[in-house]
């Protein structure tokens, strides 16, 4: 079996949305675990994942797709809601479940600020999610109104990140 990075997301978002706990797979080329601890949603202020993840080997090529071999899991449930906006502003959304940064390293400075002025493809934040630094760009050109999640804090899919006012 061999899976290209495309395959490799699909399976991780999958696996992160479910109440899988130890997940293996092997390849001729790499073998990946996970291996998570669910805990009360209530109990750890709506941090409810943590993920310990090793890869023994990182080549990972493409040949089957993971919907052939890898049954579907249950659906996420509905992200913490933001609270509630103004109807001008347009929600930027998390496409992932992982860890959201500001900025590109500590000390820093943050992408971008309340008041900000963004364009169409820059980077607005990072998404950490398994080890992977994944920039988040903006879809359209807009002013940035709100930013609703603090830098370092695990967010959910779907989870609304910032609010614009498109311009």
């Amino acid at each position: 079996m061999k899976l290209d990075h495309e395959d490799l997301n699909r399976l991780i978002e999958k696996i992160s949305t479910s109440d899988i706990q130890e997940f293996s797979l092997e390849g001729e080329d790499f073998k990946l675990e996970i291996k998570r601890n669910l805990f009360d949603q209530n109990q750890f202020n709506n941090h409810n994942l943590i993920s310990n993840t090793s890869f023994e080997k990182q080549k990972i090529v493409n040949s089957k797709s993971i919907n052939d071999t890898i049954p579907l899991v249950n659906e996420p449930e509905a992200p913490q809601a933001a609270p509630p906006g103004r109807s001008d502003l347009t929600e930027i959304t998390s496409p992932m479940v992982g860890t959201f940064y500001r900025a590109a390293a500590p000390g820093e400075e943050p992408f971008v600020e309340v008041g900000n002025n963004v364009k169409i493809g820059q980077t607005i934040c990072i998404l950490e999610a398994m080890k992977l630094m994944n920039e988040i760009e903006s879809e359209f050109n807009a002013e940035i109104v709100e930013i609703l999640v603090e830098n370092g804090t695990p967010v959910e899919f779907g989870q609304v990140l910032m609010r614009v006012k498109q311009s």
